[in-house]
């Protein structure tokens, strides 16, 4: 009966034990070990390669990837000492203050929590333009750079279209849902090989790269020329537009052709807003495409001119 007693204490005693542990691990120093975890993954992730030009027939640019950065910070950068951060969070603080909804207070405030909890990808500001990033760079503590000033740098792309809505929809676009257009057409020609580059998982999902070089280099995609001209294509919208609002059509198109060698050289689509303007959101030359008809008579007979085969008379 004595060492019946005895073993149930034991057992009692180490299953207390075992659940002091779980809660210790998983409560007391859970915030501990999630961070031990983060800084020991690292992994080979994709970098996309620069996106290919497409140009029109006449060498003007339709379509290109612009750069933009994400800048971030590395609280704990291994030249940042305490006494610099103090000394210049300050100024730091006022001259990110032109970000829309932040004053200097919240980046002070920020600043200072990110550096006690010891974020080395503190997010500064996203889609920073080049002229942007060129300022931001004379800010305090980023001016001393990477690994003094924790300042740190992350390049992708936006595409553009300098020539706004002309053409738009035939240029198109590459999205994850029905990607349309020229962009869509010869994705793989102008998105490239992407390369690869050794990146560490930090808190919150976020991945860093370990080293500023590439382990694999990006092969960058090539350029498309095609056969639209700009001024031939600013006319056709213009046109069509002036002919849409004096009817007050729902929508219309219009495509130029160069007979002799069969190119389109414009393609116009717009459609009527609830607000009365026109916009090009939809093909309507490709979508809607239907027999010519009776309007294709006229092209026959002047087949037949060019032939010889009938005459005026």
């Amino acid at each position: 009966m004595w060492r019946i007693n005895i073993s149930f204490i034991l057992v009692c005693v180490f299953g207390v034990v075992i659940l002091g542990q779980i809660f210790r691990i998983q409560v007391l120093q859970g915030s501990y070990w999630k961070q031990r975890e983060d800084s020991l993954t690292v992994d080979i992730r994709t970098i996309s390669a620069n996106r290919g030009n497409i140009f029109s027939s006449d060498g003007k640019l339709l379509s290109t990837s612009v750069p933009i950065y994400d800048v971030r910070m590395d609280t704990r950068a291994d030249g940042l000492t305490q006494e610099v951060f103090d000394a210049q969070i300050d100024s730091l603080s006022l001259s990110v203050e032109f970000i829309p909804d932040h004053t200097a207070a919240d980046y002070k405030h920020s600043l200072r929590e990110a550096r006690s909890q010891k974020d080395r990808y503190f997010l500064v500001r996203r889609n920073v333009r080049y002229a942007e990033l060129q300022d931001l760079k004379k800010f305090p503590l980023f001016r001393l750079g990477k690994y003094k000033g924790g300042l740190m740098i992350e390049k992708k792309e936006m595409r553009e279209m300098p020539f706004q809505m002309l053409a738009s929809r035939t240029i198109g676009y590459v999205r994850d849902v029905k990607p349309v257009g020229i962009e869509a057409a010869f994705n793989e020609n102008l998105e490239g090989i992407g390369g690869k580059r050794l990146m560490q998982r930090m808190s919150g999902g976020v991945w860093m790269p370990v080293t500023d070089k590439d382990e694999v280099e990006p092969k960058d995609g090539n350029d498309i020329v095609s056969t639209i001209d700009i001024n031939f294509q600013d006319v056709a919208e213009h046109s069509l537009e002036r002919h849409l609002k004096e009817h007050n059509a729902d929508h219309g198109c219009a495509v130029l052709m160069e007979v002799a060698t069969g190119e389109i050289k414009a393609i116009a689509n717009l459609k009527r807003t609830d607000e009365g303007t026109y916009i090009e959101d939809f093909n309507y030359v490709i979508a809607e495409a239907t027999e010519p008809g009776s309007t294709f008579k006229l092209a026959s007979l002047l087949a037949g001119f060019d032939d010889g085969l009938i005459d005026p008379n």
